[in-house]
C-alpha cells in the first residue's frame, strides 16, 4: 500500500486539537489535513466515553466557547448563569468540527505511536499509526501539530495488597466505564484532593454509597474550591480573572505585553506596591474561605486548602454541584481523611493513621503522565524539541555546555526575582510532602509518572522549539501545553499563531526561518525565562516538568500572541473598558479577519 502523505497532521481531537485543525485550515485552505485521535469519539476530555456522571464545566455559560462559534441557548439549550453539562460540551465540539469542515478530516480510533523527524531542508515527519481497522501503518506529515493534552495517559500506581482487595480499583479516567458501581457499591474510597476527586465523591455520596475521601497527608492538600462569584462585590470569577485591572496584581514575567509596564512596575517593584498586592490576594483568598465556611465544622475544615491563594494556578476550581457539597460532609455522607493509603487487604483500605476503611471500590485520582503519549525519534530528539525528558547519564556535555545551561537558568532566576521580589518568599504548603511514588505502600513500574524528575518544558510561547533546526524546517508545534481559565480562547489564538508561524508570517523576527545567531540567542533566553518563571510563581501547579498553568496571567499571554500576529491586542473601546471590562470570547471573534486583512494589505504593498 502506498504511504499516505499529508501537508499537516494534528494529533488529538480535544479543544486544542480541533482549534488548531480549524485554524490551520483557515491559514492553509488548500493543504491536505488530517486529525488522528485514539478515542472512540472526538472531544478529548469531553469525548462521549469520558463523560462521567454529573460532569459539568467549571465555567458558566458564555465563557466556555470558541470565539467564532457561540454556544447559543437556542441551539444548545444552556441558559445564562448555568454550568454546561458534559453532554452539551461534547455536542458543541461535534458541531464546531462540522461547521468548519474538520469533522470529515478526523480519524478516530487511530493512535499515533511514534513520530520520526526527517533530515533534509524540508524536514517533515514519518508517523507510525495504529488503527483497529487497518492495523499499523506509516504516513508522512509535512507539518505536525501535537495536541494530545494533559489528561491522555492516566497514571495508576500499584498499592501493596491490591491483589487481595477483591473490589474494583480504577483511575478516575475510567469512572465512566465503572459507573455501575454507583448502584452496586456499598462503600467507596476516593483517593485525591483535586476537583475530579470532589466530583467522584459527590457522585457516590448522592447515589447513597458510603463515601470516604482520602487526601494524602504527604501530598499537596485539597484543591481551592470557590463559588462562582467572589470578592465582597460578588464578581463572576472567570471574568474577574480576565479583567485587565486585576491581572496587574499577579507577578507575570510576560505581563508587560499588555502595554502597562508602569503600573506593573509599581505594584511589584516597590514596597508599597507589594503591600497592596498582598492585601488584594488576602482579600480574595479570605473571601473564598469565608464563603465556604470551612471552619464552621470540624469535617469541612479538613477541606481548607493548604496553599496561599496567590500561588495557586489551575489547582483552583468552582463549586458546580446541584446540592451543597459541604452539607454532605457535615452529614457524614462524605467522610474526609487526611492520611496516606499504606496498603490494601480483603475489602479494606489501610491508612497511615491506623484507620481501616471497609470498601469495595477504590477510585484513584492519582494524576497523569506528564509527556505526550507518543515516541519522538530519532532517540534523544526530545531535548531539541523542548519536551520533558530524562537527563541522559550517557551524554557528557562539555564544561562549556554545562556552564551555558547553568548561566541561562541563573540569569533567568536573577531576572525573575529582581523584578518580583515577593516570589523569593514562596510558601511551604506541606513540610511533610513526598511524591506519591515514594510513599510507603505505593509503587510504580512506569518509566514516567506525574512525579518523575524530568527536565522542564522549554517551548517558545509554550508552543514551538527554540532551535535553529526546527525554525528552519517549521514542521512542528505543540498546542494545549498550557492551562488557564481561558483555555478555549487560548486554543483559538494558539491555532492562529501556529498557522502563521508555519507560513513565516509572525511579526516577531526572533522566530524568523533563519534567525541570526544573536536573534536565536535572544529567543532561547526568552524561552528559558518564561518557562523558568513558573518554578517561582506557581510551585505546585507548574512544577519541574508540568505544563505552564496560570489564571490571572491569561490576558497578557493572549496579548503576547496577538502582538506576534500583528493585530491589536486592545479589544475594547475606550481606556476604561480596556481596564475595567472583563475579556471574554466575544472580544476575540474577529481576530482571524483582522489577521487576514493585515496579510492582504502587505501582499498589496509588496505587489
Amino acid at each position: 500500500m502506498e504511504r499516505e502523505t499529508f501537508d499537516c497532521v494534528v494529533v488529538g481531537a480535544g479543544w486544542y486539537g480541533l482549534g488548531a485543525a480549524k485554524q490551520y485550515h483557515f491559514t492553509h485552505p488548500s493543504d491536505s489535513l488530517v486529525v488522528f485521535d485514539g478515542q472512540e469519539t472526538l472531544g478529548g476530555t469531553w469525548a462521549a466515553e469520558r463523560l462521567y456522571p454529573g460532569l459539568k464545566s467549571n465555567n458558566l455559560w458564555g465563557t466556555y466557547e470558541y470565539p467564532d462559534f457561540p454556544m447559543t441557548t437556542a441551539r444548545f439549550g444552556v441558559e445564562e448563569g448555568s454550568h454546561v453539562p458534559g453532554t452539551v460540551v461534547h455536542d458543541y465540539l461535534k458541531a464546531y468540527a462540522a461547521e468548519f469542515g474538520i469533522a470529515e478530516r478526523i480519524r478516530l480510533r487511530t493512535k499515533v505511536l511514534s513520530a520520526e523527524h526527517q533530515d533534509g531542508p524540508e524536514g517533515g515527519w514519518v508517523l507510525t499509526i495504529s488503527s483497529e481497522s487497518l492495523g499499523e501503518q506509516r504516513v508522512f506529515a509535512r507539518r505536525l501539530i501535537v495536541a494530545t493534552g494533559q489528561t491522555s495517559d492516566a497514571f495508576l500506581p500499584h498499592f501493596d495488597g491490591e491483589e487481595t482487595f477483591g473490589g474494583r480499583i480504577f483511575h478516575g479516567k475510567h469512572f465512566p466505564q465503572n459507573r455501575d458501581t454507583l448502584g452496586t457499591a456499598k462503600s467507596a474510597v476516593v483517593l485525591g484532593g483535586t476537583k475530579f476527586a470532589w466530583d467522584a465523591a459527590y457522585a457516590y455520596a448522592t447515589a447513597g454509597v458510603e463515601t470516604h475521601m482520602v487526601i494524602r497527608s504527604s501530598g499537596h492538600g485539597p484543591v481551592w474550591m470557590a463559588p462562582t462569584h467572589v470578592t465582597p462585590l460578588k464578581k463572576w470569577i472567570e471574568k474577574l480573572a480576565n479583567t485587565r485591572l486585576l491581572t496587574w496584581f499577579s507577578p507575570c514575567i510576560w505581563g508587560e505585553a499588555d502595554g502597562y509596564p508602569g503600573i506593573r512596575n509599581f505594584l511589584h517593584g516597590t514596597a508599597l506596591g507589594r503591600k497592596i498586592v498582598d492585601i488584594f490576594w488576602g482579600i480574595l483568598g479570605n473571601d473564598v474561605l469565608t464563603l465556604n465556611k470551612f471552619d464552621s465544622h470540624p469535617e469541612t475544615a479538613k477541606l481548607k486548602p493548604w496553599l496561599d491563594a496567590m500561588f495557586v494556578a489551575t489547582s483552583f476550581s468552582l463549586l458546580n454541584y446541584e446540592t451543597d457539597f459541604f452539607q454532605l460532609v457535615k452529614d457524614g455522607k462524605i467522610r474526609v481523611h487526611i492520611s496516606d493509603i499504606t496498603g490494601l487487604s480483603p475489602g479494606k483500605v489501610h491508612l497511615s493513621d491506623g484507620t481501616q476503611l471497609t470498601a469495595d471500590v477504590l477510585l484513584a485520582v492519582t494524576g497523569w503522565k506528564q509527556v505526550p503519549p507518543l515516541k519522538f525519534l530519532p532517540e534523544g530528539i526530545e531535548k531539541e524539541l523542548g519536551l520533558p525528558h530524562f537527563p541522559d547519564p550517557e551524554t557528557k556535555p562539555t564544561p562549556e555546555d554545562l556552564a551555558s545551561q547553568q548561566d541561562l537558568l541563573a540569569e533567568a532566576d536573577a531576572q525573575i526575582l529582581t523584578r518580583f521580589p515577593r516570589l523569593k518568599h514562596e510558601p511551604v504548603w506541606n513540610k511533610a510532602y513526598i511524591p506519591l511514588t515514594q510513599q510507603k505502600g505505593v509503587h510504580s513500574t512506569d518509566a514516567v509518572t506525574p512525579c518523575t524528575p524530568l527536565t522542564p518544558f522549554m517551548l517558545h510561547r509554550f508552543m514551538v522549539p527554540p532551535s535553529a533546526r526546527f525554525l528552519r524546517t517549521r514542521d512542528v508545534a505543540f498546542a494545549g501545553f498550557v492551562s488557564n481559565f481561558s483555555n478555549i480562547i487560548t486554543a483559538h489564538l494558539q491555532g492562529l499563531w501556529i498557522g502563521a508561524y508555519f507560513k513565516g508570517l509572525l511579526v516577531s523576527d526572533t522566530v524568523a526561518p533563519a534567525p541570526s545567531p544573536g536573534r536565536l540567542d535572544e529567543l532561547r533566553r526568552e524561552t528559558v525565562l518564561h518557562n523558568r518563571f513558573g518554578r517561582w510563581r506557581y510551585p505546585v501547579d507548574w512544577g519541574n516538568s508540568k505544563v505552564p498553568s496560570f489564571i490571572f496571567d491569561a490576558v497578557p499571554y493572549l496579548d503576547l500572541l496577538q502582538r506576534d500576529l500583528g493585530i491589536d491586542h486592545r479589544r475594547k473601546r475606550g481606556v476604561l473598558a480596556q481596564v475595567l471590562s472583563p475579556y471574554g470570547p466575544e472580544d476575540y471573534r474577529t481576530v482571524n479577519e483582522e489577521w487576514a486583512a493585515r496579510q492582504r494589505h502587505f501582499d498589496q504593498v509588496a505587489s
